[in-house]
């Protein structure tokens, strides 16, 4: 089958540009690329395109845009495209009717080391949860989400004080790099599938969608937890915390270990250099924030024209 393997994409954010464009620089026959609708962004509400789609436009590739995978519309234009096999690189779930449709099936590729951290955040919670190394894998869709048997996987480490975009970032590439051997494995037709279940993990770990609750700083854990919490959420959606009657998030920070002289959630400050709060075990030290109704800034940026009450 080899290059002449017909292969449907579906993917939206940057994320999955890097894996679309390995493909196609490798001489893969993409005959459609299938990603999310034009919606209104920025101030002047103008149409704004995903990623994958201004990649596929700049390489004339064939664009789909559902507003709904079910609609029989779709469905047609879909089976008209003849795919051999559909790969999705983050993108939204789909119906059995679509990820069943090609003879070689659909494969994803997630950005965790299956079957820990299935879910819509495994890139986050990896270093919330303080891993020293996540990954990507791919595999076959199946029914329940993130389930499907494994093809590949390739292991990354993480870095002490890595933030969750600098992970992505790796994560990318890897990522990009493990779809190409997979895909040309199912082209050469010695693709091997392996259960989830035959992979030994004493206790699965789960990624589930990151909400506003998620990111509020609670200052009676640990200073590790709460160091970990910031890199995890950073650059978005970010930790925050109340500051003097305020949202703060924060973006960057380091960590003091030392017996504190405040409790947990006060801070100290000199209005100079540094501000830091309390945790039970030391200090967290801001180093990149956002106030609310102001703009991002380092430490002192902030200090120079905030008034402390």
């Amino acid at each position: 089958m080899s290059k002449d393997l017909r292969i449907v994409f579906m993917g939206t954010p940057d994320f999955a540009v890097a894996s679309l464009d390995i493909l196609v620089q490798h001489g893969f026959n993409v005959v459609g690329v299938i990603t999310a609708p034009d919606k209104p962004a920025g101030r002047g509400l103008q149409l704004q395109q995903s990623a994958v789609k201004a990649y596929a436009v700049s390489k004339g590739l064939h664009v789909l845009q559902p507003e709904k995978l079910k609609n029989p519309a779709f469905i047609d234009e879909l089976s008209a495209l003849k795919a051999d096999l559909q790969v999705v690189v983050a993108f939204r779930m789909l119906p059995e009717i679509v990820w069943n449709m090609p003879p070689e099936g659909t494969i994803n590729v997630h950005a965790s080391l299956l079957p820990n951290y299935r879910g819509a955040a495994p890139i986050n919670w990896a270093i919330i949860n303080g891993e020293k190394e996540s990954g990507v894998t791919t595999f076959k869709l199946q029914h329940e989400i993130d389930t499907g048997d494994i093809l590949f996987s390739d292991k990354v480490a993480i870095r002490e004080d890595e933030t969750a975009g600098e992970l992505h970032d790796a994560l990318m590439q890897t990522g990009a790099r493990l779809l190409l051997k997979t895909v040309q494995a199912i082209a050469a037709g010695n693709a091997s599938e392996t259960p989830q279940a035959n992979i030994p993990a004493a206790e699965i770990k789960h990624a589930p969608k990151i909400f506003k609750e998620t990111c509020q700083i609670n200052w009676q854990q640990p200073l590790d937890s709460i160091y970990n919490l910031v890199r995890g959420l950073s650059p978005y959606p970010a930790a925050w915390t109340v500051f003097q009657g305020k949202t703060l998030k924060i973006y960057k920070a380091h960590k003091e270990y030392t017996t504190p002289s405040k409790a947990p959630g006060d801070f100290d400050t000199d209005q100079k250099s540094y501000v830091k709060i309390a945790a039970p075990d030391g200090y967290l030290l801001l180093d990149e924030i956002q106030l609310e109704g102001k703009k991002k800034m380092d430490i002192a940026a902030f200090l120079r024209g905030y008034r402390f009450q």
